[in-house]
């Protein structure tokens, strides 16, 4: 089954002829085009999912091609290439409506993590009329799907406090949902039509984090070739989520507080203050104050950041929730892998109901969608789930069997899951719960092996 459709425009033919044969690789179905006039009568002529232009190009810019397209087909995403990463740009290319930027260098994998992320979009998905990408999400945005009335009530108190510009703090065991309340509050704030900008605190260096939240200044360290718009501009009168701030550098955190109380920034290297207007979310999947007891969290950034507290309930305190939740993803998984039929035995559902779900609703999707994937049988049967707290099978005649190490288990399930999702190894981790750099160490290891 054919990719998602690409439409890339380049004039520069080596970029071009690189992006063609990455996206390919990829699985997606690519088509080229070396100016912007040419882009534009084959978007007039042809249906595409996604557009990727440059930024900088003779005759026609990106941001003209990106005026232009929007008016011949509204419904297409725009992803803007630029080298020249500043507010005049980058910025205005979202604030046109350009679904997302890519800052020239970058690598294959950043290419596919853009894309998949803007096709992955709810309003993607609603207008694309067909495609992989709305097939995956069955044209259905990422919710908060509950019948809890713990849960039914914070989102009461979520959409009430949304239009105010006050900071929130939404707390939570990993994989309980806090992404999906941040976005929730932006889409009822007022500024659902604004910029809304996420940074996860725990997955970039301490050295990288600065430049990434604040941008930084061309020739303000090595490297540094041109300027950098950050985090806190892109989000400028939108909102901008924080996840995991627990992780922040108690530097960089001192910074934020100082971001807060003056609602200005300084890029790394800059001479001047920036004014911002941004709403900020953060999230937390730790206890703040226990980290303020032990010297990891100040305390000033704290009370800051806590003006209203969302506590978002475990999976295992909301089990009435586990039917619904399960009957959710696997309609999605359904349409997603062609297999309609797909449905828990009585005996699967039992055993959901009774599992703890230390990863919550998280572990639950993944669960499920390894179980769609191994199983032969229509029927998903316990062994399928692969807990932790299964040790015994019931139908040895299934995909796993007594004697079968686990180690050779997780390979015929990596295996497996990279043949679902022709070797797309971002889908695969994502699937998998793993990260990308797990799960090639896993692929070169089986390398070794054989």
């Amino acid at each position: 089954m054919p990719g998602p459709s690409i439409l890339v425009v380049d004039d520069e033919p080596a970029m071009r002829l690189a992006l063609h044969h990455s996206l390919r690789r990829k699985g997606f179905t690519v088509a080229s085009a070396s100016s912007g006039p040419e882009a534009l009568n084959m978007i007039d002529r042809d249906s595409y999912q996604l557009l990727i232009t440059d930024m900088k190009m003779p005759d026609m810019s990106g941001l003209q091609v990106l005026a232009r397209a929007k008016k011949i087909a509204p419904q297409v995403p725009i992803i803007v290439m630029t080298a020249f990463g500043t507010i005049n740009n980058a910025v205005t290319a979202m604030q046109e409506g350009a679904a997302d930027y890519l800052l020239k260098p970058f690598s294959t994998e950043t290419l596919a993590e853009t894309i998949n992320k803007v096709l992955s979009k709810p309003e993607t998905q609603s207008q694309s009329g067909g495609g992989a990408a709305a097939k995956r999400a069955s044209g259905e945005p990422d919710k908060l799907i509950t019948q809890d009335p713990e849960l039914i009530n914070i989102l009461k108190i979520a959409k009430k406090i949304a239009p105010s510009d006050a900071t929130v703090l939404v707390l939570g065991e990993s994989g309980t949902g806090k992404e999906l309340l941040a976005s929730y509050i932006h889409r009822h704030s007022g500024l659902a039509d604004q910029p809304y900008i996420t940074m996860n605190c725990a997955a970039l260096p301490e050295n990288l984090a600065e430049s990434e939240l604040f941008g930084y200044e061309k020739g303000a360290f090595t490297g540094a070739a041109c300027r950098r718009i950050g985090k806190f501009e892109l989000a400028h009168r939108g909102t901008l989520l924080l996840d995991e701030i627990s992780e922040m550098s108690l530097p960089l955190q001192a910074k934020l507080l100082r971001v807060l109380q003056e609602k200005e920034i300084d890029r790394v290297g800059g001479n001047r203050p920036i004014p911002i207007e941004t709403r900020i979310i953060t999230t937390s999947n730790i206890d703040l104050r226990q980290a303020v007891r032990e010297g990891r969290f100040r305390e000033d950034l704290y009370y800051r950041i806590n003006v209203i507290p969302l506590a978002l309930p475990p999976l295992r305190r909301r089990r009435e929730d586990i039917p619904l939740l399960s009957e959710h993803f696997l309609r999605r998984l359904n349409d997603s892998h062609l297999k309609p039929d797909i449905r828990l035995a009585p005996e699967t559902m039992d055993l959901l109901k009774k599992y703890d779900w230390p990863g919550n609703v998280r572990e639950l999707k993944n669960t499920l969608a390894r179980a769609v994937l191994m199983g032969r049988d229509p029927v998903i049967r316990p062994q399928h789930l692969f807990l932790e707290n299964v040790t015994s099978v019931e139908d040895q005649s299934g995909d796993v069997w007594v004697g079968q190490s686990v180690k050779a288990m997780e390979r015929q399930l990596i295996m497996k899951t990279l043949a679902e999702v022709n070797d797309n190894r971002t889908r695969a981790a994502e699937i998998l719960g793993i990260s990308i750099r797990t799960l090639r160490n896993k692929l070169h290891e089986y390398r070794q092996v054989h």
